[in-house]
């Protein structure tokens, strides 16, 4: 191409693709973590409330007690060689990993956090710098929902709204009964059977909750959890019964039922003492697989007279889970 002289330079086409998970703190540090949690509590999507009455609990009570507490969670989790949560140890090792699984000269492949840090905006802005003229949206989030997707999405666009010279964008909306996603969890759930030396009575797949007037609002995650899970359940070769359930509830509001933490009050009181539970709608393992499910879970359900209890690891970035990936991406640039 002839450019006018002193034309800066154009640098060469390229095709970003940048995945996107919930956050996470930068440390365990009170302060960390009470930006973190302003920020995403902080958000319309997540907590539909009148703005100004959440906007007086959040930042006079919640924000004032709840950050101890959050981050006591936290430092049990922690990866202290890492000195970085799970969570993004998990989509650093999946962004890698998709590189070099890739190997496409002419994609730019990126991860960020809808909440904290690395920014959304930042790496956007940062793709269009490198000659991205196309960006492919992978929010990490494989059952839609407005309070998750959506959220990813209103950032991106917000993004946009600030650039004069916008790249086309791309956005993987959900992929909850993608054959390559059903066919990696039931891999990952019979490779736990064949570890363990005892055979689960039921399977729980435990979903993060949503307000269940979320759910009468229109929002279709209750029925793509069922979704994944009824398709788990017709690709298992061991026939054991998989239940769906729900965790992470927050506030006083009703949310979807049943709930993860009494359904592991109440199994062992019908008889049924070995479970194994799996969380398919998490990408990677963080805070509410690790405290809430693997740690607070299994003493619930323990306590309350169960014998056998394992937690199957999030696909995090085994082979299987970063094939899904490149599939999604390689379907959406065709």
């Amino acid at each position: 191409m002839n450019l006018p002289i002193e034309h800066p330079k154009i640098p060469e086409f390229k095709t970003g693709v940048l995945l996107v998970n919930l956050g996470t703190p930068d440390s365990t540090k009170w302060l960390d973590i009470r930006r973190y949690l302003k920020e995403f509590l902080s958000d319309r999507r997540v907590i539909e409330v009148n703005p100004l009455l959440w906007k007086i609990i959040l930042n006079l009570i919640i924000l004032t007690f709840r950050p101890a507490k959050t981050a006591k969670a936290y430092k049990k989790i922690w990866l202290k060689k890492e000195n970085m949560s799970p969570l993004r140890y998990y989509t650093i090792q999946q962004t890698n990993k998709l590189k070099k699984s890739l190997k496409n000269s002419s994609l730019i492949i990126d991860y960020a956090m809808r909440y904290g840090n690395p920014s959304i905006r930042g790496k956007i802005e940062n793709l269009k710098k490198k000659g991205c003229e196309k960006l492919i949206i992978l929010p990490l989030y494989p059952q839609y929902a407005a309070a998750t997707t959506a959220t990813v999405c209103d950032e991106v666009y917000r993004s946009l709204m600030k650039m004069r010279w916008q790249p086309s964008v791309q956005i993987i909306p959900h992929y909850e009964s993608e054959p390559l996603y059903i066919k990696a969890l039931v891999k990952s759930i019979e490779k736990k059977i064949k570890e363990i030396k005892w055979t689960p009575e039921v399977i729980i797949a435990s979903y993060h909750g949503i307000p269940n007037s979320y759910f009468k609002k229109g929002d279709p995650y209750h029925c793509y959890c069922h979704k994944t899970t009824r398709l788990m359940t017709e690709k298992l070769k061991k026939k054991i019964p998989i239940i769906t359930t729900f965790q992470s509830r927050f506030g006083p509001e009703e949310w979807l039922k049943p709930y993860t933490d009494k359904t592991l009050e109440k199994l062992p009181s019908e008889g049924r003492k070995k479970v194994l539970l799996i969380c398919p709608g998490f990408s990677s393992d963080c805070v509410e697989t690790l405290e809430e499910i693997s740690i607070e879970g299994k003493e619930t359900f323990l306590e309350s007279g169960g014998k056998n209890f394992e937690v199957i690891p999030c696909l995090n970035d085994n082979k299987d889970h970063i094939s899904l990936f490149k599939h999604l991406v390689g379907q959406t640039i065709k």
